[in-house]
């Protein structure tokens, strides 16, 4: 479940404003004591071929004492640690550092009930969130739970409830990578180049982990494209085992875009299945203008939802929400913005989802796009996890666009209102809602206006049908197709 099951801490600001680590990462250590003055080393832990399990929760929080009292890590742990198969262990963490040993132990004030007393794995109270965050693992939210693998990499993330059932504990067992056996084995771990690219050249980049026995001096990557080389790079340094390095590989000039897999050796290599990693890189949308529109429908959490518009160097030339949550699932249209950009400019889309489960679909049917001015889908999506990024081209300035800019009609279909949003530069306006055998349903006359605007059209004695929306400023005129249901 989402926010159903989701409390976010609001004590002194100290949640980190991300969502959960992402699967992938590779942690780094921490080591904590527990309310039985048992140290918990993480890579101790790992190193002795375990899998390690940690829910990270707060004794205040609802959900997480409803995910407590499943069972699901008492079951799990008897079964998988010391006292069972031994190849697993779990961490419980209380994430929360204004709590305190009486929270834990349900006599506090601000607790669901007694946390400690009937469980048999390891229970930390965090004084510091530093202390944990500081490994790699945020606390974004309560309950978060990681999954991590000896290799020191993320396998699992997300709510403690929906990753956390016995079922799916058990069947995260055997799946890490095997223990470093033979002195020379080194793994593609992940692609850490950009996954969007817009223009000229690209440069591959990969992430490189040393799973063997001896440290790892050197390595050579190789990327291809459909069979032929397109790129190149090495490594040279001392990676202990499980070390991580990233490796810039040379550039591919005047790239267009899609799938390239790197591929990483080295002396000796024991392994040729963890070699290799793919990526399919996408390329850029060309607007017919310099002005583009962002559409946004959110979920019931639009609270979640912020969108950026970055330029080629990074810096945000537009943003959007976040939005105000409805109080059951559905989905909410927001107003368009109508962006002017640099033409003939390459652009990033960014859209963040803070909880981490994307705007569709299971609150409600969210969707994001970016359209020119022509109406042309230059970005779309909705399902995604914390955040993603698509980039466009913007194109050069036409006349017609000069006088009147990035038309959008929403709804569409509308129930209700039809409401027409537009740039205006020092214009008159005239804007009219068009039956499809051209008589004028209605119209208003607006002078000098100038930026964005929003003209409504209330359709409460509008019959159902198709529409047109007509926008007419200094002799030019904009048409729009809308559906009234």
């Amino acid at each position: 479940m989402k926010k159903l099951i989701l409390s976010i801490a609001v004590f002194a600001g100290v949640l980190s404003a991300s969502a959960q680590t992402p699967v992938g990462t590779v942690v780094s250590n921490f080591n904590l004591t527990d309310i039985n003055g048992n140290t918990q080393n993480l890579f101790a832990i790992l190193d002795a071929g375990k899998m390690v399990v940690i829910d990270v929760s707060a004794t205040w929080c609802g959900p997480c004492w409803g995910y407590h009292n499943t069972g699901a890590l008492n079951s799990f742990y008897a079964a998988h640690g010391p006292a069972g198969a031994n190849d697993a262990m779990v961490l419980f963490v209380e994430g929360d550092p204004q709590t305190n040993a009486a929270d834990l132990n349900g006599t506090g004030a601000n607790t669901q009930g007694d946390w400690v007393t009937g469980e048999n794995f390891p229970i930390i109270d965090l004084t510091t969130q530093a202390s944990f965050e500081n490994s790699g693992l945020d606390i974004a939210y309560f309950p978060v739970m990681y999954v991590i693998c000896p290799n020191r990499t993320v396998i699992q993330s997300g709510v403690a409830g929906g990753i956390g059932t016995v079922a799916l504990l058990n069947s995260y067992v055997g799946t890490c990578p095997a223990p470093p056996s033979s002195p020379a084995d080194v793994a593609a771990l992940g692609y850490k180049g950009s996954l969007v690219h817009c223009e000229g050249s690209y440069t591959p980049m990969v992430q490189i982990q040393n799973n063997g026995t001896s440290a790892l001096t050197s390595a050579t990557i190789t990327v291809t494209q459909g069979g032929t080389t397109v790129s190149t790079g090495s490594y040279t340094g001392s990676l202990a085992t499980y070390g991580v390095a990233t490796v810039n590989c040379t550039p591919i000039a005047a790239f267009g875009g899609g799938a390239l897999t790197v591929t990483v050796t080295t002396t000796g290599d024991a392994l040729a299945t963890n070699n290799a990693v793919t990526a399919n890189i996408a390329t850029a949308l060309i607007a017919v203008s310099q002005y583009a529109t962002v559409n946004i429908t959110t979920d019931r959490y639009a609270s979640e939802t912020t969108w950026k518009i970055k330029n080629s160097t990074g810096t945000v030339v537009s943003q959007g929400g976040p939005w105000t949550d409805l109080t059951a699932i559905g989905q909410t249209v927001q107003t368009p913005v109508s962006v002017a950009l640099s033409p003939s400019q390459c652009y990033t889309f960014e859209i963040y989802d803070a909880y981490g489960d994307g705007i569709c679909c299971n609150y409600g049917d969210g969707a994001y796009s970016v359209t020119d001015a022509q109406s042309n889908t230059l970005v779309s999506g909705g399902e995604f996890t914390t955040m993603e990024a698509s980039v466009f081209k913007t194109g050069v300035l036409g006349l017609n666009e000069m006088e009147l800019m990035a038309v959008n009609v929403y709804p569409n279909p509308a129930a209700d209102v039809v409401n027409v949003s537009f740039e205006a530069n020092n214009q008159d306006v005239a804007v009219a809602l068009i039956d499809i055998q051209g008589r004028t349903i209605a119209t208003k006359n607006l002078s000098n206006l100038s930026g964005t605007q929003v003209v409504s059209f209330s359709t409460e004695n509008v019959a159902k049908g198709s529409y047109i929306v007509s926008i007419t400023a200094n002799g030019f005129t904009s048409t729009k197709n809308v559906i009234v249901k």
